[in-house]
């Protein structure tokens, strides 16, 4: 198989530890990008200078994108990742970072549409749906090649403290979010099992109900812990189980925001549902049933999601 190219931009936690993990399979060059002088360039030395310990032959280069034409190094990109942005701080929602990440993304994804134009896009800057839909008109990408990643990292927060309450392994674990990366997403508990038992028969009813809380909560019960970033190591593990499906053209259902078509009742919004994820992007979504009282929370979630995406034109002004 030819070594992959990917590009990162933003190495900072999320970004840097994205570029170690996808360096260590062994698969791709790794292109680290950020604003910040050297810093990029440090990181991929270090990472390179890891590959003789741990086993890679992964060439990862860092560059400063403050400088004139460093973009020119996405130039081949079969996959780009995008994490640039402003993180929270405790006490902030992912909606408050609107503004100044939409720039941000709005600057990146020009660059990104100029220099990889084919190249398969999957973004995590909050608040993430939202960010899609600028990644959207800047790009014009398909909605193929433009997948946001949230719902596989909430997720594994949901298998997480299935898996806690339970005292079982995570891999007895199968459970997925679907809607918006934020306080109002869907964890699925009707489809949620431990080794095929729905939890229902497991667990009571109060406590789904905190696991669920607990799960819509999770990425700011982290940032209140750090008090000065927020969650980098599972967010790095979706985005590589997500790279990891494209590159070996797995076909795995995996929870992300993608732009909707009149799928589960939704048009024209970024919302996390379950895709066939492959070696194309989204290779089609996968639609499961939903109760009416699902359906009614996804669609509570969404408009939320539609709250923000009407906010975009003034915000970016």
């Amino acid at each position: 198989m030819a070594r992959k190219k990917i590009a990162v931009i933003g190495a900072g936690m999320v970004g840097a530890t994205t570029a170690q993990r996808l360096a260590e399979r062994n698969y791709a060059d790794v292109v680290l990008t950020d604003i910040v002088d050297g810093m990029p360039a440090g990181k991929a030395l270090d990472l390179e200078e890891a590959g003789p310990v741990v086993g890679y032959d992964s060439h990862v280069i860092g560059v400063t994108t403050s400088e004139a034409g460093a973009y020119s190094a996405l130039e081949g990109a079969d996959i780009v990742l995008v994490t640039s942005g402003v993180p929270r701080k405790p006490g902030m929602s992912r909606d408050d970072l609107l503004g100044i990440n939409a720039k941000i993304i709005k600057g990146v994804c020009e660059a990104i549409k100029q220099h990889a134009p084919n190249c398969i896009l999957l973004l995590m800057t909050n608040p993430l749906d939202a960010m899609c839909h600028v990644a959207l008109q800047a790009t014009g990408f398909p909605r193929e090649r433009l997948i946001g990643q949230a719902g596989v990292l909430d997720s594994a927060r949901f298998r997480t403290f299935i898996a806690h309450e339970l005292k079982v392994s995570v891999e007895n674990v199968s459970a997925m979010t679907l809607g918006g990366h934020g306080d109002e997403m869907v964890p699925l508990t009707r489809y949620a099992t431990v080794a095929g038992v729905p939890i229902s028969d497991l667990i009571p009813k109060d406590r789904i109900d905190a696991i669920v809380q607990r799960t819509r909560q999770g990425g700011g019960e982290i940032v209140n812990l750090l008090k000065t970033g927020s969650a980098f190591y599972a967010p790095a593990a979706s985005f590589a189980q997500m790279v990891d499906a494209i590159v070996y053209d797995k076909q795995q259902v995996l929870p992300c925001s993608v732009l909707l078509k009149g799928e589960y009742g939704i048009n024209d919004l970024f919302v996390g549902v379950p895709i066939k994820l492959g070696a194309n992007g989204m290779e089609s979504v996968f639609e499961v049933k939903l109760s009416s009282e699902e359906q009614a929370a996804l669609n509570k979630s969404s408009a939320a999601v539609k709250e923000l995406v009407d906010l975009l034109p003034q915000v970016m002004q």
